[in-house]
């Protein structure tokens, strides 16, 4: 079997520590003349391993794999993250699974990876494994924290967008946060105010939406042709149906008169702009949103 270098994970994001971490690996193939590979589940561990408390994600899963296979590997392969595999000791898991399926014979591991059943064992035990396997275990080099002290990471990714703080996310990202869906039927209420707005339903359920308030977003559509400058609003609808409590993604497109219903779309978060908060009239309310365009203009 063809020997091969790799490194595995949940990559969720595929943030600019991912990318770091996959550049090594890429760099420890060319080095050796071996493919390099990426070994990623189906599933967020925490789905069996803590289903009560299962994060929200960065990324749905096609478009992870998406961002995997184009990040410059020879390969990507996923397995399913079963109750079985998560019993796995670590000494198995790179015997059964990274060895004798994949064939790997260079491991590369980030910085504060563990894996195998308990996550008890360290980078010492995988090198020690990784000898009588005839595996040899090597520990990445850390992405670089940013100027103000953050590191990359899936979670603090996830909280920055959950206290709107978009220009920390993209920085940590490495491109803007974005949203998929399809333009769904609405309440129609932003028309009666001079901005009509296209009701997004993400196509992920299970896809982390940022904080309530108001974004400038970027709208791209599948053709690719052109994007759009818009302004966002994620919450609910308080000035108008106070009892409600639904929330809502609503994006207003600047410039742009089609009708855009059932269309997909894509929405990236550029800037928080203001949180959400009621008015008491549809005059305020109009006066509000014209601030927020010329803001988010």
């Amino acid at each position: 079997m063809q020997a091969r270098v790799a490194s595995i994970g949940f990559f969720d994001g595929v943030h600019r520590g991912h990318r770091c971490l996959i550049g090594q690996v890429a760099e420890g193939s060319r080095r050796r003349g071996w493919p390099s590979l990426l070994v990623t589940f189906d599933r967020h561990p925490a789905c069996v391993l803590r289903p009560e408390a299962v994060p929200p994600l960065l990324t749905p899963d096609s478009e992870r794999l998406r961002l995997l296979r184009c990040s410059g590997v020879d390969d990507v392969q996923v397995l399913p993250f079963t109750p079985e595999l998560s019993q796995q000791s670590a000494e198995a898991f790179m015997r059964d699974v990274l060895l004798s399926r994949f064939g790997v014979r260079c491991l590369v591991i980030g910085y504060d990876h563990r894996f195998g059943h308990g996550r008890g064992e360290g980078f010492a035990d995988y090198q020690r494994i990784g000898r009588t396997l005839g595996i040899d275990v090597v520990q990445a080099t850390p992405l670089q924290p940013l100027p103000d002290g953050s590191v990359a990471s899936s979670s603090a990714i996830r909280r920055a967008l959950q206290e709107g703080r978009t220009e920390e996310a993209t920085a940590l990202l490495g491109r803007p946060y974005a949203l998929r869906g399809r333009v769904v039927d609405g309440f129609r209420i932003g028309r009666t105010l001079g901005y009509p707005t296209a009701n997004l339903l993400p196509d992920s359920p299970r896809q982390l939406v940022p904080a309530e308030g108001v974004y400038a977003v970027d709208v791209a559509f599948p053709s690719g042709t052109h994007d759009f400058k818009g302004m966002l609003y994620i919450g609910s609808r308080p000035t108008f149906a106070p009892a409600d409590g639904a929330l809502s993604i609503e994006v207003h497109l600047f410039d742009f008169h089609a009708d855009i219903y059932a269309e997909q779309i894509e929405v990236r978060f550029l800037r928080y702009i203001r949180p959400g908060r009621t008015f008491p009239s549809a005059e305020a309310l109009r006066e509000q949103l014209s601030q927020d365009e010329e803001a988010c203009r």
